[in-house]
């Protein structure tokens, strides 16, 4: 069914998608197009749910457990490549370390390498086999095989990290559905808590797809994009209830047509805020992980841009559409669209110049239907009524 806001039809095709997209005039049918969003929608999360089962996620050192080896980035021949580094790790132990990357920046900056667990000889073969082809300096310029530090890492701290932010995200959600019914309805705390799910599915199936490297920090960036999703939602909902409210009463508009409406309205501040918040993010990442080489800083900032164009996405395609399939359930708002239906078909009658029958009033058919004659009784010579016959 096509959605659109009365008395807008014949300015659509003159005015710009800018121009339309600024003044929100309803002109966009994002909510008589549902149908499309559900499937494209529902295409995506089968894929990302697809991923997350057969293909798994790249889970990083915090969570499988390994052996991290670090040494400075600058060696007797000059700056140390990460591909130099990736081949003598693999004469020394047969096999390539899970990953090599260059952290830190000018002189500060650090080699770190990622691998499974090595026990002590491969952990000292792979020391020497570093200090011998590279020569990594020391604080005093001069080689020393002292700098190439080791540590193993533990699989149960990432575990542990990763319990925690899941008892957080129950209490937010619980929480998240109190407020939404309260504030709202319980059809928008419905459709919500489905946006909200679909922003989880569909980060972490990026995750799963691309190979992103799952760390503690993601986990708790994932947490962060939650507010933010669930405060465009909000913001949508709030202007649903504002042009619904007293819609019963009227019929200029059905409830689709009312809540199309309020999606046009805030898409601009949707997009507005999405550009905002996404500036400092990119900011991270490109600052953070590009020039710092910060690998903390690089998973935090991942997580939290795939989130944040989920949210922004679910909060106008899908959230204001499930609210309008749930509230079209009711009978009252069937037979509301139905009398705007009508109305709409009585004007435009009118405005051709055929006969429309005027409707009966209905106060003046239920005071009619309501009139009946009580047979009189019979009046004696005076006109009034006899009584029994005295004796």
């Amino acid at each position: 069914m096509k959605v659109t806001t009365p008395g807008t039809e014949g300015t659509r095709r003159r005015e710009s998608v800018f121009h339309r997209l600024y003044v929100g005039t309803g002109a966009f049918d994002i909510v008589g197009k549902r149908a499309r969003w559900y499937i494209a929608l529902g295409l995506l999360v089968l894929v990302c749910i697809g991923s997350i089962g057969f293909k798994g996620f790249n889970l990083g050192i915090d969570f499988e457990g390994g052996t991290k080896l670090q040494m400075p980035a600058v060696g007797v021949q000059g700056p140390i490549e990460t591909n130099q580094v990736q081949d003598a790790f693999r004469e020394a132990v047969g096999r390539p370390a899970e990953t090599v990357q260059i952290v830190g920046a000018g002189a500060n900056q650090t080699i770190q390498i990622r691998s499974e667990t090595l026990d002590v000889e491969q952990v000292n073969a792979v020391k020497q086999t570093l200090f011998t082809k590279l020569q990594p300096l020391n604080a005093q310029g001069q080689p020393s095989q002292q700098v190439i530090s080791d540590s193993a890492v533990s699989g149960t701290w990432g575990g542990e990290i990763t319990q925690q932010a899941l008892i957080a995200l129950a209490v937010f959600l619980v929480l998240v559905t109190i407020f939404l019914a309260f504030y709202f309805e319980k059809w928008m705390a419905v459709a919500a808590l489905i946006a909200l799910l679909h922003d989880v599915v569909v980060t972490a199936g990026i995750y799963s797809l691309v190979g992103f490297e799952v760390t503690p920090s993601t986990v708790i960036g994932l947490l962060t994009i939650l507010g933010f999703s669930l405060y465009d939602t909000v913001v949508v909902f709030d202007k649903v209830k504002e042009n619904t409210r007293g819609l019963l009463g009227l019929t200029r508009r059905t409830y689709p047509e009312a809540a199309n409406l309020a999606v046009n309205q805030t898409l601009m501040r949707s997009i507005n805020t999405s550009v905002i918040a996404l500036l400092p993010v990119l900011g991270l990442l490109v600052v953070g992980a590009g020039m710092l080489g910060v690998g903390m800083l690089r998973d935090l900032a991942l997580v939290q841009m795939v989130g944040m164009i989920a949210g922004v996405v679910s909060s106008i395609l899908l959230a204001t559409p499930l609210l309008v399939d749930f509230k079209m359930r009711e009978p009252k708002y069937r037979e509301h669209a139905a009398k705007v239906k009508q109305r709409r078909e009585r004007a435009a009658a009118k405005a051709a110049g055929e006969e429309v029958p005027e409707e009966a009033p209905k106060q003046a058919v239920a005071a009619g239907a309501g009139t009946s004659k009580r047979p009189s009784r019979p009046a004696g010579k005076s006109g009034r009524p006899t009584g029994k016959r005295r004796r």
